[in-house]
């Protein structure tokens, strides 16, 4: 059915209501608050008093079965320390019962604790939710749950996780962080603490395994190596410290670090064995073949196993089966008894592509596969048994292609299927794979090395693009098994946070409240107070990032002299949201200012710098090619300050933050990885006793050939750059030919350089359109400035009932639609928080079928009113999020009022090449598709988008009617729209000091 226009996505309508969802003031600290995590259930209306951990200064034992399993008795030890953290005192930890008690904390799993399952019996704990569930869990109080004990919390798990989860959950509720170590967040004291009477259920996750690959890890290998395990690089002590916030952050699941600078994980046998004490299950990733890792463990092997010949067997199972297959059977009946995730397939050593000297055809790798497969599922059945669950196959890069000609996989593997290793998946189970007992999982990039571009330093994936591909891919079936890449882990911790929230309950937020999830997340961890500012902050980073992530920055990306300067704009963007930050963290306790640094200031001030160190040295390149003078020198100064304010600002991370705890974890230039952007190279000119007066306005690099054009409706400003060409002071005076032209400025002496911003008087400036000038002299030194002016009159602005074209370009935010139409069950939805903009609109849902004909009558329809000025056949640019989708398309169409609409294609496959298609797409965020429409006649006019395959992300649309400029990067500024842009932003950007 037709919707009307949706509410300005700019307005964060999530604010309060989202933020407010799953958080509840019992036990609330003055800035912690106490919370109920996703996917809980309590109850509420209960008059029954909460129950006291801790009051008048002693806390409340903690029992748990001697017989119970390992990781549960393990993350009891926790629930004392962290009751130990808020009130200053520990519980006590007991395996029999008190003969008398007024109080007690009971942890157990059901089916090993016999006074859980004593409690269930007598209808005291109501389990049925919970029972045979994978890792649920309930928590409430019981009264007199044993003889001579009054009252007891009650922690109960499905399992041996279910129960550890119901434990960390009780952490959380009283004030500690999952991040309380790894971001310093802290602990508030207490006198006391008490916690609601419940029932609390933990019901069973969206997926059922949840975690991390750690990659690329040469910062955490540093930091491990001087700080947890000095003799070892990453060891048994760091992935203690991994596996606790995995659990608290309700994940299980992790494929280890398995670089060359990094010791593999099975070197150090306490390795697995802590990992099963914990609950972790282990895996390993794609080139990793049954937990083998090739990088470390391949070269010895061959060594101790070599050819007749007494030559070195190569990784190449067409070469080499037997020893290859000797290989895997090792690690399978040396990881036999523990919990184990076990990857087939195969892949080259080290990440690279499989190698098969005697299978040169895809049809003959695709037979090489299926033996590989049989011969590891034979090791298996042999030397693990049936506890060799879960089996994955990923089929990465190559892979794929070989699982699309023809690969093998048994029914009850898991397919695990990969992004583009930008955060968009390059293809989805069918309704065949979908029914496959093994299921479905996905391998998904947070951080990422490798070709176009990597980035690998921030946390730079908008949250609200994650939350539309997952959306996606769970309503394609996938909840087996979701792994993120999450490089060496810090600075991910809010992307993780929430792509690990969103596999436990892939319904708790929705496509208007993504922000709702920094709200509430940022509020756990520095108060509620200023949870919605820091909230804001981090939108808006992520917005910027979503533009050009800090790591893809290079010279010449966002043009300097057209629409205000761009690239000024988003630096003006930047230094705003940055004073933003620091007022902020100037508000915090000084407890906070650890945490603060390392969650928000840091990202946000490296980000910052990144960006502007490149920005002035575009500007001193293109002062060069003006001829300036002193001022070249000012821009290179500027340049190189930033990037010595960078270093400065990572020095301080590694030894200034938490008392220098994160040595050498931090660092955007590691020695063997790939790096951020450097420091950008400058051009500086020597002194010259000279000064001259030199001139370029907005839309030339040198001179003033392109005018100034204002429109009535935008009421833009524009600049024009006033430089000496040498060093000695130079007097100007500047002159516009009309009163209602204004000038910023309009003369003085100059050594260096000022920016000039040019407005309109509109109130005097008479209607129609004008042809001015502006005049700068110095001496006998003459400029003139043309500038266009159109002025339609105050009244036509008002009339105006949708967006107005002026300065030759219509510009629109996709999300600004005059009207929506849904048709054949699907629609088109807005995504809060998406794209370059506030929003972008998905066309849903995703498993829709797509529309290949007849599109008026049939397929969901996006419709803006444009009043056109001038006739002609016009370019219109759809800027879509560069989703996949490679056993189908990615199109829409197009149309203007009643013509026929055109169909635009998309990228729908992922080259993994350098400067193609995909690569521009991935870089930019976005791809631009064109088609024309043809104006017959001035005023309004409908244009209408219409989906042409789901899961399809529109984000800005633009129109060039005769004055798009080729060279800017970015969409211009939205067009004036009485209703989404009334007032269009035409501030100034940022600029060097004048002088």
């Amino acid at each position: 059915m037709p919707t009307t226009a949706p509410q300005d996505p700019s307005q964060p309508s999530w604010t309060r209501k989202a933020f407010l969802r799953g958080v509840t003031a019992v036990g609330m600290a003055p800035l912690l608050p106490a919370v109920l995590p996703g996917a809980a259930h309590a109850a509420s209306g209960s008059d029954r008093p909460g129950f006291d951990l801790v009051r008048d200064g002693v806390a409340v034992d903690v029992f748990v079965d001697a017989a119970d399993d390992p990781a549960v008795i393990r993350a009891a030890g926790d629930l004392q320390a962290d009751v130990e953290r808020v009130c200053g005192v520990r519980p006590g930890l007991r395996h029999t019962l008190p003969e008398r008690s007024t109080a007690l904390v009971v942890v157990g799993t059901l089916g090993a604790s016999p006074v859980i399952d004593r409690l269930v019996r007598q209808g005291r704990l109501d389990v049925r939710r919970v029972q045979g569930r994978w890792e649920a869990s309930v928590t409430q109080v019981v009264e007199r749950p044993a003889p001579g004990v009054d009252r007891a919390l009650v922690i109960a798990g499905s399992d041996r996780r279910g129960t550890v989860y119901g434990i960390y959950d009780t952490s959380e509720r009283v004030g500690v962080s999952p991040w309380y170590w790894w971001a310093d967040v802290p602990v508030e004291q207490r006198d006391g603490v008490t916690v609601p009477v419940g029932p609390f259920e933990r019901r069973e996750p969206s997926v059922r395994y949840r975690g991390v690959f750690i990659n690329d890890e040469q910062n955490l290998t540093t930091w491990s190596q001087r700080t947890q395990d000095p003799d070892k690089n990453i060891g048994p002590e760091t992935y203690r410290r991994l596996f606790e916030l995995l659990l608290r952050l309700k994940a299980n699941y992790l494929w280890p670090a398995m670089h060359p600078y990094s010791d593999f994980f099975n070197k150090y046998r306490e390795s697995p064995e802590l990992a099963d004490r914990y609950g972790i299950v282990v895996g390993s990733s794609h080139p990793e073949a049954l937990l083998r890792n090739g990088v470390h463990e391949w070269a010895p092997w061959a060594e101790e196993h070599r050819d007749a010949d007494g030559g070195l067997p190569v990784y190449d199972y067409t070469v080499n089966p037997a020893v290859i297959s000797a290989y895997w059977r090792a690690r399978a009946r040396e990881n036999a008894a523990y919990e184990s995730s076990w990857t087939i397939g195969m892949r080259g050593l080290h990440d690279t592509a499989l190698e098969t000297k005697y299978a040169t055809t895809t049809a003959e790798k695709v037979v090489v596969m299926n033996d590989i497969i049989a011969d590891q599922r034979r090791i298996l059945a042999e030397e693990v048994g049936a506890a060799a669950r879960p089996q994955i196959f990923i089929p990465y890069k190559e892979v794929l292609d070989l699982y699309n000609a023809g690969v093998q996989v048994p029914d009850d593997v898991t397919l695990i299927w990969p992004d583009d290793n930008h955060g968009n998946m390059r293809q989805l189970p069918t309704e065949a794979e979908r029914a496959r007992s093994g299921g479905n999982g996905i391998y998904y990039h947070l951080s990422y090395w490798g070709r176009p571009r990597s980035y690998l330093w921030l946390d730079t994936t908008q949250l609200a693009k994650v939350w539309q591909e997952l959306r996606r891919v769970y309503e394609h079936g996938v909840d087996r098994m979701w792994i993120f890449n999450v490089g060496d882990l810090k600075s991910i911790e809010t992307g993780l946070s929430f792509s690990l929230d969103m596999a436990w309950d892939v319904d708790r937020w929705h496509a208007d409240d993504v922000g709702g999830f920094l709200a509430q997340w940022y509020g756990r961890q520095f108060g509620l107070r200023h949870a919605q500012e820091i909230a804001a902050v981090r939108t808006e980073y992520y917005r910027l990032a979503a533009e050009r992530r800090p790591e893809f920055i290079d010279r010449n990306m966002f043009s300097v002299v057209h629409h205000g300067d761009e690239a000024g704009r988003r630096m003006a963007a930047y230094d705003r949201l940055l004073q933003r930050t620091v007022a902020l963290g100037a508000e915090l306790p000084e407890a906070y200012q650890d945490a603060y640094y390392e969650l928000v200031r840091y990202p946000v001030h490296g980000a910052y710098l990144m960006n502007l160190k490149y920005y002035w040295a575009d500007r001193n390149a293109l002062a060069v090619r003006q001829g300036r003078g002193a001022g070249t020198n000012v821009f290179a100064d500027l340049a190189e300050t930033a990037h010595a304010q960078e270093a400065a600002l990572t020095r301080r991370y590694n030894t200034e933050v938490a008392g220098g705890k994160w040595d050498g974890y931090v660092n955007p230039y590691p020695s063997q990885i790939p790096k951020a952007p450097g420091r950008p190279a400058v051009t500086r000119i020597a002194r010259q006793e000279t000064s001259g007066l030199g001139i370029a306005s907005e839309g030339n690099e040198i001179g003033t050939q392109r005018p100034l054009a204002f429109a009535a409706a935008t009421r833009d400003r524009r600049f024009v750059d006033v430089f000496n060409t040498g060093f000695l002071a130079v007097d100007w005076v500047a002159e516009a030919e009309q009163p209602w032209v204004r000038l910023s400025a309009t003369g003085g002496t100059l050594t260096e350089q000022t920016r000039v911003w040019v407005d309109i008087d509109w109130a005097r400036a008479p209607e129609g359109a004008h042809d001015v000038t502006i005049a700068f002299t110095s001496g006998e030194r003459r400029f003139e400035v043309p500038v266009r002016v159109v002025n339609d009159g105050e009244r036509a602005r008002r009339r105006a009932r949708g967006f107005v074209e002026a300065n030759g370009y219509v510009s629109i935010d996709a999300a600004h639609t005059e009207h929506r139409v849904a048709r054949g069950r699907a629609r088109w939805r807005t995504v809060r928080g998406l794209g370059r903009r506030t929003a972008a609109v998905e066309a849903v849902p995703s498993t829709a079928a797509p529309v290949t004909s007849d599109f008026a009558a049939r397929a969901p329809e996006l419709r803006y009113r444009v009043r056109f000025g001038a006739t002609g056949s016009f370019p219109v640019t759809v800027f879509r999020l560069p989703s996949l989708d490679e056993r189908g398309a990615r199109r829409l169409a197009l149309a203007l009022d009643d013509q026929s609409p055109v169909v635009l294609s998309g990228q729908a496959v992922a080259t993994g090449n350098r400067g193609d298609a995909w690569a521009r797409n991935v870089e930019e965020g976005v791809e631009k598709l064109t088609a024309s429409v043809t104006v017959t006649e001035p005023g309004e006019h409908v244009l209408r988008v219409f989906m042409v395959d789901p899961g399809i992300v529109v984000d800005q649309i633009v129109v060039d009617t005769g004055g798009l400029p080729a060279a800017a990067y970015l969409a211009p500024p939205e067009s004036y729209h009485p209703v989404f842009n009334p007032e269009p932003d035409s501030g100034p950007g940022l600029d060097a000091p004048s002088r």
